[in-house]
């Protein structure tokens, strides 16, 4: 088995859609978990709050500078995820597809590498430096 992460993206309009009826939004999501829960694939899932409520540190000078609320001129945000524990990308994938997920929205499947595949060099994390990952 393998873990991916189905990382929900939405957009201003996907995430308007949702939240015009927000009840049946919910509804489904707990009907998709539930089945999740009942394939014993789910490991964690987590919504994220409102981006207007963030802040970033953003790194590109010398020192960090952070900034309150939303990320500028982003077309997509990072809403929440779901990990799953599945045999492979597809059936990753296969779940992605059955999110219920308003329209516009996107989910990104990305493979967790385990910490076999994460070699340490002088003691030190090397993240992306064995083979396959």
């Amino acid at each position: 088995m393998a873990k991916y992460l189905l990382i929900m993206r939405g957009t201003d309009e996907s995430n308007a859609a949702m939240m015009a009826d927000i009840d049946k939004a919910m509804a489904d999501t707990r009907m998709y978990i539930e089945e999740m829960v009942k394939a014993g694939v789910l490991l964690a899932a987590e919504g994220l709050d409102d981006p207007s409520r963030g802040a970033v540190v953003d790194f590109s000078g010398e020192t960090p500078v952070v900034t309150d609320g939303p990320y500028g001129e982003t077309k997509e945000l990072f809403g929440g995820f779901f990990l799953l524990d599945v045999a492979s990308q597809q059936e990753a994938v296969e779940w992605a597809r059955r999110m219920p997920a308003a329209r516009g929205s996107k989910i990104e499947v990305r493979r967790v590498p385990g910490d076999d595949e994460v070699p340490e060099q002088d003691g030190t994390f090397a993240p992306g430096t064995a083979e396959g990952v």
